[in-house]
């Protein structure tokens, strides 16, 4: 974790065949103590360094070093579990400093996908013929909430001055190629890596995916 205030549970909310039955939810900060609510109910506090989590661990690294563990249960003073019976809405954590609320963070179970939402890492990029612009692709619902199962195929078209460099989703198991104009989400996201040329100007990448509302957006080159 950084210095930022901090406080994150993973990955969604979307489990339909755990519906009403147990399941284990972890989160992490670098706060003091931290809150879980379920469709605003909450399942309590837990305390970093009091509250520990059995981790079962496999790997044993080098034990003369220090830094292994033993085959087993490992009990993690940074990892704050709960166990609750899962049903779809929301999950929200609330993370404490000195007994005041530092941050929260929600997540809302995913509707059908219906749009795809593209998020530059930079808008302005150096019209030199190697800048490159790293844009997200997330497959939502109608909400804006990321579609975590989403694997829909995502086409690209880059007009003006700049070229699709490749695409990616993070997926090791995919045998689809970087340099197509096209690639499937994973688990709702994928990449497009757009280089400007030589020439300044403006970037124009369009995303469509069949069944899903289409989007733009414009890098600038200078």
């Amino acid at each position: 974790m950084d210095n930022r205030t901090n406080g994150s549970r993973l990955p969604h909310w979307n489990w339909e065949a755990k519906k009403g039955e147990t399941i284990p939810v972890y989160a992490y900060t670098n706060c003091d103590e931290v809150e879980l609510f379920v469709n605003g109910k909450s399942y309590g506090k837990r305390v970093k360094g009091k509250d520990l989590t059995e981790v079962h661990t496999e790997y044993r690294g080098f034990l003369d070093s220090g830094y292994g563990f033993k085959r087993g249960m490992f009990k993690s003073k940074y990892r704050l579990s709960w166990n609750v019976p899962y049903q779809p809405g929301s999950i929200k954590v609330v993370a404490y400093k000195n007994g005041e609320v530092a941050a929260t963070k929600e997540i809302k179970t995913a509707g059908k996908p219906a749009k795809i939402k593209l998020i530059a890492d930079r808008t302005e990029i150096d019209a030199d013929g190697k800048d490159l612009s790293f844009i997200t692709v997330r497959i939502e619902d109608k909400d804006g909430n990321l579609c975590p199962n989403a694997e829909n195929l995502v086409n690209f078209e880059i007009t003006g001055n700049g070229v699709l460099e490749s695409v990616g989703n993070g997926n090791s198991a995919s045998l689809e190629s970087f340099k197509e104009d096209h690639i499937k989400a994973f688990y709702g996201k994928c990449l497009a890596i757009i280089k400007g040329t030589e020439k300044a100007g403006t970037i124009n990448i369009k995303a469509t995916s069949i069944g899903l509302e289409v989007d733009n957006i414009i890098v600038n080159t200078k």
